[in-house]
């Protein structure tokens, strides 16, 4: 087997990078991750250091490292609870797809986009990123707090949503039937609905399906099975991230407690390379023309998911310090909006950039934010905090 001199160097570097500028961010107690994706926009095409042998390896990393962060974020919480926290914040994500598709549709119509392009855009503004989220309540050692059942419900119902919009988009895009449209929904909500009822009934079982003595073992039949999943679920429109959380909700006890500790050393690798992917994605010298509208639908969209994440974790009787960290957390924008502009192509020759500095401003300030929201001096509300083990109310 030949193996590539220019992948191997190319790797190497980039992963020595990755490490001094991960040290940086620990040493100052930030999140490492807009560091990451600004050496993603330095090595990307048009930046000062491209890595076109590198590109492959990343881009298929990308997608591996958003299932490791949904799969280890799903073993922190029992499937039981996670569930009627879900169903406590219904509102919470009525509220979110109006406060945030809003602002992506009526920047379209000023744009003079088509139906297609409005809607697209809509989405964009819409969806969090379950990746850069994950990875930021983990780096911040925030999965205990009472806030984050409130922000892991918003995003998953977010991701469930995606079932009846991605479809419905992609059929509008390439100029199908309205009938092709409703099948690819019925098709997408059935399988997520199926995936729900077999991880709630039957996921102890799974436990003893995939346990094993020897860690390696472990570690293959559960990315194994995520990845399975997380494939079938990509095949019918659905979220792979959501399925990949499911897998993980579906371990329990030992078994979970194990499969953390094999996979974190992976998680962390590939979730560095998802990170970089997204700076690769960005030629910085298409984001000069489209940025004055990017910051506008920037700012406008950070003040609404703010505003939905604090009134989620309100619904949790959270206090105001972690209302402002479930708000801050959900700010970050990432993979999806950035599969929506690929589903429309180049049919809008602006929608596409907008997109891309839309996401890229609010990956990096996002997690940014999110980080001094919770060293903020708030006065305590009627509630008061927040930390690990207090769990909401009923």
């Amino acid at each position: 087997m030949e193996t590539s001199v220019a992948l191997l160097l190319e790797l190497g570097v980039i992963l020595a990078a990755l490490s001094v500028l991960g040290a940086l961010a620990r040493r100052l107690t930030l999140s490492p991750i807009p560091l990451y994706l600004l050496t993603g926009l330095a090595v990307g095409e048009g930046g000062i250091a491209p890595v076109p042998a590198a590109g492959e390896f990343v881009e298929a990393g990308a997608a591996i490292g958003v299932i490791l962060l949904l799969l280890v974020l799903g073993l922190e919480f029992s499937l039981q609870e996670f569930a009627v926290g879900m169903r406590r914040h219904v509102p919470s994500a009525a509220l979110d797809a109006v406060l945030n598709a809003a602002p992506g549709a009526v920047a379209g119509w000023l744009l003079g986009l088509n139906g297609v392009g409005i809607l697209a855009l809509a989405g964009a503004t819409y969806i969090s990123s379950s990746g850069i989220v994950a990875r930021l309540l983990s780096d911040l050692h925030r999965l205990g707090n009472r806030e984050t059942p409130a922000v892991l419900s918003v995003l998953v119902l977010e991701d469930l949503a995606m079932a009846f919009y991605l479809p419905v988009l992609a059929v509008l895009a390439s100029g199908g039937a309205w009938w092709q449209a409703a099948l690819g929904v019925l098709v997408a909500v059935s399988a997520v609905l199926a995936a729900f009822t077999v991880s709630y009934r039957w996921g102890h079982h799974l436990g003893r399906l995939v346990a094993h003595p020897d860690a390696e073992q472990l570690l293959l039949r559960v990315l194994g099975l995520a990845l399975i999943v997380a494939a079938l679920a990509e095949f019918v429109h659905a979220s792979a991230a959501v399925g990949a959380f499911l897998v993980g909700l579906a371990l329990t006890g030992e078994t979970a407690t194990r499969t953390r500790a094999v996979l974190s050393p992976l998680r962390d690798l590939f979730a560095a390379v998802f990170f970089l992917a997204i700076g690769l994605s960005v030629d910085p010298g298409d984001l000069l023309p489209v940025l004055p509208a990017a910051l506008a639908l920037a700012a406008v969209t950070l003040v609404t998911k703010v505003a939905v994440g604090r009134y989620a974790a309100s619904r949790d009787g959270v206090g105001r310090r972690g209302q402002w960290r479930a708000g801050t957390a959900l700010i970050a924008r990432g993979e999806f909006s950035l599969v929506i502009v690929g589903l429309v192509g180049t049919t809008h020759s602006t929608l596409g950039p907008l997109v891309t500095a839309y996401v890229f401003l609010l990956a990096v300030a996002g997690p940014l934010l999110t980080r001094f929201a919770g060293v903020l001096p708030f006065r305590s509300g009627p509630v008061t905090e927040e930390r690990e083990g207090a769990p909401p109310p009923p």
